[in-house]
């Protein structure tokens, strides 16, 4: 939000420097990102000043121009050359001394400097209006109709306006704050407060409106509770045309596009007021009648900007009495029902519009308008008719306008200031320090909030309907403590902190184990929402819903992580990155009955090359990152972890083409392979991407007690077996793993699958063979070949009667 210090200057005497009152405006919640200085000309006619043509003569080498001597306050006069038809002895004109920048109209700046002109010596410029940024007119020299002191700075001539303009970070809760009335009340209470003298606000004067004779427009509301106070009026005998500079300057400093002097009041007074104003072409008001309701689904309504919008059964929409729509409440007007240059009569609309229901129709329809800002952090019910006041008196002065009748004003039920009870104790505990109930009233009444009771333990203070945010005794101690300043609050001598012990495991040290060898192993950290679009979750029953006003599409909490790494691989690949490597720490969502369930995951996703393009690879699809890449990363993840023995089954259909589930118990680890085309189309992403999705929760509780210790290898050689099992299609080779390390005891160090043979007319139907390798070691002494064969003799034994395996010999 921007707001102008010498806008600030209309209700208050500041004589602090404009870095300064930043600062105030800092202290009170009311964040300055930024200060702009504001020239109502460019570079403030610096080193222009007024002088007197004293002689005129000339030049010698050149037609065209004159040698003037000019006396520009000086001791003595100064020698300009100039090439006006216009210059004459005894004008008073500007003129540009050396040294100063120039900004001309439309050109680039420039600085004027000593130099000689044709042989003669110029020290300066008489100066053009286009010269100097104060139109367009080229065709002399300005020439001033009043005698001026010569050595006059120009800017005082032209009475200059110098701005600052703070950039505010406005936070949603500081609705009292989105006008420069508010700001000021602001400012005035802090500095108040540090100088111990209150500062008046002064508020604009309507003690001069008058109503008019006439019946009020009729009006009605059929949606009250959308629109708790509709008011207006009727003003005719307008003249459509520019506002004045003063007007204009106003509403340039804080960006906002001058248009006609009847729009412009009505940003004026939003900007000052915080109160947004709509005014419609009293002409085009069918059925001589305003009606606030809600059209059926589907209706379209042209807007302001010339779009066709369809309008929901929850837009609340200002229509005649026809019920043809001409403005979407609190939101933008019509594109039918503005003021024109032809416009001389108007209805006025000020309004109070529920937050809720302006916020929806701003972001349903993608119209972020000053006046939808404004309604949907709360505006303030009972400043419409006095913002309406305000704006008939400006257009009485500005436009020639005439209040033609009575003042509308709808409030079926007036919404008071609400009252909060406050304990002294309690503001001294909460701040830090005793402020004293003499302060604590004090500061209440700069701020304008009214104390209605009192006594030794505690105060009862009424609220002003601004400020929506301020509902509880702790918000109306954060109120003292904003005007107060945060920086009087005294630092303690000593800070304690409590002794925390860390859970085992600790899960954020795990995390960020992980994190840290997954980023040495080439994967990057994403972060992706944790909202979801319902469409991808059809068939689920357990979708955590939510209103989602910012974005309808996004309207659960995501029940998995899939679609969001998939919808991360669309990004990345619509940008050209396609080779990808993520992990992602997040959480899904679930209905649990009546209660609600959070499940946090790590997730792999793998798509792409798994090693760079490079002349020297010599198959660019061999360096594909295939299942067996992504496989490694999971058993990476669990091997620093230092959990193993879990069982294999496949993974879910639903989000795998193919794949493997880990488990350990009735716990799942984590599920992991080559991700569906169903759920790929879905997402929109055409290439293959391979995805593992660990259950962190249940990760954390099989970790092993003991830490993960490092064992120093056999200095003995191991010895090396292979056999070929020949099995049923439904065996797993975790089967086969967990069955041979039981028959192979201590010695049996590791089982490998090494290749899967499938021909029905070798093997027979229903089945395949499993090519396994086994190493036996001793970490004592080296193993003999019989011993070996013992060994293997057993495992080849246990497997056939407990899988039914048979050896290929």
């Amino acid at each position: 939000m921007k707001v102008s210090l010498n806008w600030l200057r209309d209700y208050l005497d500041l004589d602090l420097p404009p870095e300064r009152i930043g600062d105030v405006l800092t202290g009170t919640g009311l964040e300055v990102e930024g200060i702009e200085k504001v020239e109502s000309v460019p570079g403030g006619l610096e080193g222009i000043v007024v002088g007197h043509v004293v002689t005129c003569g000339k030049h010698p080498g050149a037609d065209r121009l004159s040698l003037t001597s000019v006396d520009v306050g000086r001791s003595e006069p100064v020698s300009i050359v100039c090439g006006a038809p216009n210059v004459a002895t005894g004008q008073h004109v500007l003129v540009a001394t050396v040294g100063a920048t120039l900004h001309p109209t439309g050109g680039e700046p420039f600085t004027i400097k000593k130099g000689k002109i044709r042989g003669e010596v110029s020290e300066g410029m008489i100066c053009a209006e286009d010269e100097l940024g104060l139109g367009s007119d080229h065709n002399g020299i300005i020439v001033l109709d009043r005698a001026y002191p010569t050595g006059t700075p120009a800017a005082d001539v032209y009475d200059l306006e110098t701005d600052y303009v703070y950039e505010i970070g406005l936070t949603p809760n500081r609705s009292d704050a989105t006008n420069h009335l508010g700001v000021a009340f602001d400012l005035a209470a802090a500095i108040s407060v540090e100088k111990e003298g209150k500062i008046s606000v002064r508020k604009p004067d309507v003690s001069a409106f008058r109503e008019g004779t006439a019946p009020a427009f009729p009006a009605r509301v059929d949606n009250p509770k959308d629109a708790p106070r509709y008011a207006g009026l009727v003003i005719e005998g307008l003249k459509v045309g520019d506002s004045p500079d003063w007007l204009r300057a106003r509403l340039n400093a804080i960006g906002v596009r001058p248009i006609n002097n009847v729009v412009d009041v009505t940003n004026y007074v939003l900007h000052e007021l915080g109160q947004p104003l709509h005014a419609f072409d009293l002409d085009k008001i069918g059925g001589k009648e305003i009606v606030v309701e809600k059209l059926p689904e589907g209706t379209v309504f042209r807007s302001l900007d010339g779009i066709d919008r369809t309008l929901t059964e929850d837009d609340l929409v200002i229509c005649d009495g026809n019920h043809r729509p001409m403005c979407i409440a609190g939101v933008f007007g019509g594109a039918d029902s503005g003021v024109t240059d032809t416009t001389t009569r108007i209805f006025l609309e000020s309004a109070h519009f529920a937050a809720g229901t302006t916020r929806r129709s701003s972001m349903r329809h993608t119209l972020r308008t000053d006046a939808a800002r404004i309604f949907e952090k709360g505006s303030d019910p009972n400043v419409t008719v006095y913002a309406l006041k305000r704006a008939a008196l400006l257009l009485e002065e500005l436009a020639e306008g005439k209040v033609a009748g009575k003042l509308l004003d709808l409030y079926p039920s007036p919404i008071e200031p609400l009252r909060v009870t406050v304990r002294y104790q309690k503001v001294d505990d909460l701040i830090g320090v005793s402020l004293g109930r003499e302060r604590i009233h004090y500061i209440l009444q700069t701020m304008d909030m009214e104390i209605v009771e009192n006594n030794d333990r505690e105060f009862v203070v009424a609220v002003p309907t601004n400020k929506v945010d301020v509902t509880r005794e702790v918000d109306v101690i954060e109120e003292l403590l904003r005007v107060y300043g945060f920086n009087n609050i005294p630092e303690p001598d000593m800070i304690t902190t409590a002794m925390v012990v860390a859970p085992r495991p600790d899960p954020n040290a795990l995390r960020e184990l992980i994190g840290d060898l997954l980023a040495a192993n080439g994967f990057y950290e994403m972060m992706a929402l944790s909202l979801g679009e319902s469409r991808h979750y059809a068939d689920r029953e357990d979708l955590v819903a939510i209103n989602n006003t910012s974005n309808v599409h996004l309207d659960v909490m995501r029940p998995e992580l899939a679609m969001s790494a998939l919808e991360a691989v669309r990004h990345n690949q619509a940008f050209s990155q396609r080779d990808l490597r993520l992990f992602e720490f997040g959480r899904s969502y679930h209905v649990d009955g009546d209660a609600y369930r959070e499940v946090n995951h790590l997730t792999l996703t793998l798509t792409g090359r798994r090693t760079a393009e490079s002349w020297h690879t010599a198959d660019q699809k061999t360096s594909e990152a295939t299942y067996f890449t992504l496989k490694s990363a999971v058993e990476l993840v669990l091997n620093r972890l230092g959990i193993d023995n879990y069982r294999t089954e496949e993974a879910p259909a639903d989000t795998f083409a193919y794949g493997l589930r880990y488990r350990k118990g009735p716990l799942e680890l984590v599920d992991f392979g080559g991700v569906a085309g169903a759920m790929k189309e879905r997402a929109a992403v055409k290439s293959g991407v391979f995805f593992a999705d660990f259950n962190w929760d249940n990760l954390l509780r099989v970790l092993p007690r003991k830490p993960v210790q490092v064992v120093t290898p056999g200095k003995y050689p191991g010895v090396r077996r292979d056999l070929a099992l020949v099995v049923a299609n439904g065996v797993n080779f975790a089967d086969v793993e967990r069955l041979s390390r039981k028959a192979g005891k201590q010695l049996l160090t590791e089982v490998n699958l090494f290749d899967v043979y499938r021909n029905e007319e070798q093997l027979g139907g229903g089945r395949k063979s499993y090519a396994v390798s086994f190493l036996f070691a001793s970490p004592e002494r080296t193993l003999q070949d019989k011993e070996v064969d013992k060994l293997m003799r057993g495992i080849e034994g246990l497997l056939g009667k407990q899988l039914g395996a048979e050896v290929r010999r």
